[in-house]
């Protein structure tokens, strides 16, 4: 006997778990097409980035001339690698230079001795380009775009947790209106055996049994409604719900937990709106930083420039055809200087740019104080909410004491079957309103997490 039980126990198919919010919620994170598109484009955004850092790269330049015809019979072959500075405007550079032959007296820098010439040098900006140029200007901004893509990420990843946590609470919703309905087919179901067996002893009338079948029929017409309801929401919720290869999960019925999720309430107070952080303020934050950027940019193409170069040479190996004068080291310091005059470019970028950040600045503002409005609105509706389930609770457990107490009466035939039957509906309706306050509660609460930006009830 023992071996028979334990066998039974084996092949009967486990209990389904109910599916949690934290499960959805880890699922849509990891697998929502939405956030992965966005995630994309933060890739794209790094590429961008590495591509201002080209700038920088190491150059290698390479030159070679020989005359084919004519007097002379010179060959020059040189190569020269450059490297930007990060932190101004000018370079670092070295090159090698070799000649052979003879050349003209006004090609006299082209003589080297036998071995060549290696050169080293530096060019430094003092005005224009010393504290921000174009390189530096491109990666500056190239940062800012790959924050913005960043905060892109952050809001439509807070918009699919929000939508996701929704299609929760409504195929919650959904199953427990099932269950009501249910719960009130089955006992015009089991009434219907009573009634019968009285009217087979002739104490009830025959229409009641028919009277009854109609009420029947019409709790299965809702009943039907309400799983085609439930149906609808399981599969709008497996756009949610997806496995490892990120294809959708439709949940089964069994699946359905017996409340909804618990949501935690953010502190409240007048100091809420100002503990927010908020991705799209954020983005604010950083366009305002890049304008900056694009101001500076602008104000380096009004000063003049004023460069400074220092170089050594040294020819190296016997003496060539130039004479002993190349073979001393060289040192060469040098100048150069430019100035815009009308510089009209310059200044219209400098305009656009404030004026922007004046945008910027009140947009900024506009954003704090809707996210103030809607906070202090989703609160206000948080905190009535609580109150409007307590209320929904006491009417539905005042329903259920007059439905039951009707019940026993018309068992006694101290009470009439309509009357049986309005106390049920009405108790049912107290239980569907005391499921439509708990799902507003939720639901209010789920907006107030998504608008403060609680990352860890959005499952991010």
């Amino acid at each position: 006997m023992f071996w028979i039980l334990a066998a039974l126990l084996v092949a009967a198919p486990a209990a389904a778990r109910p599916l949690t919010l934290d499960e959805v919620l880890r699922s849509s994170a990891t697998h929502a097409p939405a956030i992965l598109e966005a995630m994309t484009r933060e890739r794209q955004a790094d590429g961008r980035r590495l591509s201002a850092e080209g700038a920088f790269d190491l150059l290698f330049e390479g030159e070679a001339q020989s005359r084919a015809l004519g007097y002379y019979d010179g060959t020059v072959i040189a190569g020269r690698a450059t490297r930007p500075l990060a932190t101004n405007g000018g370079a670092l550079y070295g090159g090698y230079r070799v000649s052979r032959g003879d050349f003209p007296v006004y090609e006299d820098k082209a003589f080297t001795n036998r071995l060549g010439e290696v050169k080293v040098g530096a060019v430094f900006s003092l005005m224009r380009d010393r504290l921000i140029d174009e390189r530096r200007g491109r990666l500056e901004l190239a940062d800012g775009e790959i924050a913005l893509a960043r905060l892109d990420r952050e809001m439509v990843a807070i918009g699919v947790q929000r939508r996701a946590i929704d299609a929760y609470q409504t195929w919650v919703v959904a199953g427990r209106r099932v269950a009501v309905y249910r719960d009130l087919l089955e006992l015009a179901t089991k009434r219907q055996a009573s009634i019968e067996r009285q009217i087979a002893l002739g104490a009830r009338p025959e229409i009641l049994g028919t009277e009854n079948r109609q009420n029947i029929v019409r709790r299965q017409t809702l009943l039907v409604r309400a799983e085609q309801d439930l149906d609808a929401a399981a599969n709008a919720l497996s756009f949610y719900l997806r496995d490892d290869l990120g294809e959708r999960i439709v949940p089964a019925a069994d699946r359905l937990p017996t409340s909804f999720p618990d949501l935690r309430l953010p502190p409240l107070g007048p100091s809420l709106a100002g503990r927010i952080e908020r991705p799209d303020l954020q983005t604010i934050l950083v366009r305002l930083d890049q304008v900056e950027t694009k101001r500076l940019l602008a104000e380096n193409e009004l000063r003049p420039r004023l460069d400074i170069r220092a170089e050594a040479a040294k020819d190296v190996g016997p003496v060539g055809l130039g004479g002993v004068s190349r073979t001393p080291l060289e040192g060469i310091v040098g100048l150069r200087f430019s100035m815009p005059l009308e510089r009209r470019t310059a200044r219209g970028k400098i305009a656009e740019a404030a004026a922007e950040a004046d945008g910027l600045q009140f947009r900024r503002k506009m954003i704090e104080d809707q996210i103030l409005v809607e906070v202090n609105g989703l609160a206000i509706q948080a905190t009535a909410a609580d109150r409007l389930v307590a209320l929904a609770a006491d009417e539905t457990a005042l329903a259920d004491r007059m439905a039951e107490a009707e019940r026993r009466r018309f068992q006694l035939g101290a009470s009439d079957f309509l009357v049986v039957n309005l106390r049920e509906e009405s108790a049912a309706d107290a239980r569907l309103r005391q499921l439509d306050a708990e799902y507003r509660r939720s639901a209010a609460r789920a907006e107030l997490v998504a608008a403060t930006v609680d990352r860890s009830q959005l499952g991010l």
